[in-house]
């Protein structure tokens, strides 16, 4: 009986940690670094859910309004970053830099977030290794608006 529960506990304890490590993915196993955009648009959508925070956004393509999935880092690495929950609100405009998946869908890896009535640049924690967070970099293409 005894062993009978051993084996039941190991492997539901397995199971457990192999779901876990298929839940998170390094930056090149989904993302193209190579695919660099440069997106202006409208937030529609916030998850702020682990292991990465989703943000969703209108653009206006080639062929009409398109809808970006966008990851960040984790929720707690934002916040030590300065973000809040009420940083990136629905129908904030902003400017997203950020590499783009490599299925080439509507879904990208932001590396930062422009708010465009400030021109404040927020780094959105990318897990992108060759990505260089740099403040004094100017916003190109941003005119405050306030």
């Amino acid at each position: 009986m005894k062993a009978r529960i051993l084996a039941i506990a190991t492997l539901l304890i397995g199971l457990t940690t192999s779901l876990q490590a298929l839940a998170h993915h390094s930056f090149a196993a989904e993302f193209d670094g190579d695919k660099k955009f440069t997106l202006h648009g409208v937030v529609t959508k916030v998850d702020w859910t682990n292991p990465h925070t989703y943000f969703y956004l209108e653009v206006q393509g080639k062929k009409g309004v398109e809808t970006w999935a966008l990851e960040m880092g984790s929720p707690n690495g934002l916040m030590r970053r300065g973000w809040t929950k009420d940083t990136l609100a629905v129908g904030t405009e902003v400017i997203v830099n950020g590499a783009q998946a490599r299925d080439g869908s509507f879904k990208g890896n932001a590396q930062s977030v422009i708010l465009a009535d400030t021109c404040k640049r927020l780094f959105a924690g990318s897990s992108q290794t060759d990505f260089v967070e740099d403040d004094s970099a100017k916003v190109e293409g941003c005119t405050p608006k306030k």
